[in-house]
């Protein structure tokens, strides 16, 4: 399944740094407003031990891990949901993305110009989640116009219930809060609020890019970014954008793993906040092991055997018969599917089993 993930945030804040870094493109980064104009497309691997050391065992023609569109969108400014600035470009392309990344500034640079004049990354949050806000509002209220007498007057069941899911998210806006915050019960309802692509109701990963010295500890900028967030339902990071980019341009896996440890870090931030989305969009990954390669899927997680069969090609699911399900412990345990299935390990599985994060599978189908 497809995942795209839109980098978002004011002016010099890092967007483009952290999107190098991401995914080794070559967006522009420079020190002046809006240096990034048209979207920048780049694509990155999911970090996954499990298939190399899958790989070590099957010893495959290749690996081919999971992985995530990123997309760097142009720097927001106040006024943007009015078209102000880069403001219409920069809304619809939020739009096509599944998450948002928001780049917050948590880091004092004199040689580097913040488009308001100072640091103050709440400020800057709440800048760009009122202009989010403002255009779903008004998203809101011309749908409003366009459902109201079909509700009241004709008897529509659906237009109705999309009627109150609208009014809803309207009391949350107006109050300033993001639609995330609205959560609905029945199916109608939630198939109503999918319906409205709604931009604030996107998940959302705030990225604090800190300097060097607090990339493993936060500092106070990222204290009060944990403070604004409460109860947002979102996820924060604290990522140095700089200290990424100097890792990328490091050649050996050893040399990275250095300057990690000098850095007090155990991982990179790029493949934390890979990890992070997928936490965030509640997917998951399962395996499919064999001389040919070793690949990992994405689902979401709850899936059902057909459904992830589906991921595969759709003649999987449509033909679906069953699943041949072997956990990822079990096949490093054993050493070979072989003695898996020696071992009695193998598990076979009908429709109604719920694929796990990690489990390798092989699916039985006929067309």
């Amino acid at each position: 399944m497809a995942l795209k993930a839109g980098i978002v945030g004011l002016p010099n804040v890092g967007k483009s740094t952290l999107f190098n870094c991401l995914s080794s493109a070559k967006a522009q980064a420079a020190n002046f407003p809006f240096c990034t104009i048209d979207a920048q497309m780049g694509q990155v691997s999911v970090p996954d031990e499990r298939l190399n050391r899958l790989a070590e065992i099957v010893h495959p023609g290749r690996i081919v891990p999971a992985v995530c569109d990123i997309v760097d969108i142009a720097g927001l400014v106040k006024g943007a949901s009015k078209g102000e600035g880069l403001g219409n470009q920069f809304l619809a392309n939020i739009r096509e993305c599944d998450a948002i990344i928001h780049v917050l500034r948590c880091f004092e640079d004199p040689n580097i110009v913040h488009v308001d004049g100072s640091v103050d990354p709440v400020r800057d949050k709440e800048i760009i989640d009122a202009e989010l806000q403002i255009k779903d509002l008004d998203t809101v209220e011309n749908r409003i116009k366009k459902v109201e007498k079909q509700a009241k007057v004709g008897g529509d069941k659906l237009a109705k219930v999309e009627l109150d899911v609208l009014l809803r998210y309207k009391e949350v806006l107006e109050k300033g809060l993001s639609a995330r915050t609205v959560t609905f019960e029945s199916e109608e309802e939630q198939e109503a609020a999918r319906g409205l692509f709604l931009l604030t109701t996107k998940p959302v990963l705030y990225v604090c890019n800190v300097d060097d010295s607090s990339a493993s500890s936060g500092n106070a900028y990222t204290q009060a970014v944990a403070e604004a967030i409460q109860g947002e339902e979102a996820e924060m990071l604290i990522i140095s954008a700089q200290t990424e980019a100097d890792i990328a341009e490091l050649e050996t896996y050893e040399e990275k793993q250095m300057f990690l440890e000098d850095m007090g870090l155990e991982e990179s931030g790029c493949n934390r906040l890979i990890k992070a989305i997928y936490h965030l969009l509640t997917l998951q990954t399962f395996i499919t092991a064999g001389e040919m390669e070793v690949k990992a899927w994405t689902f979401r997680k709850g899936w059902k055997a057909p459904q992830c069969a589906g991921v595969i090609h759709t003649d999987f699911e449509k033909g679906f018969i069953r699943a041949e399900v072997i956990k990822y412990e079990d096949y490093i345990h054993y050493g070979s599917e072989a003695a898996v299935r020696e071992a009695g390990k193998m598990g076979v599985e009908g429709k109604e089993y719920e694929v796990q994060d990690g489990d390798i599978m092989h699916f039985r189908f006929n067309v």
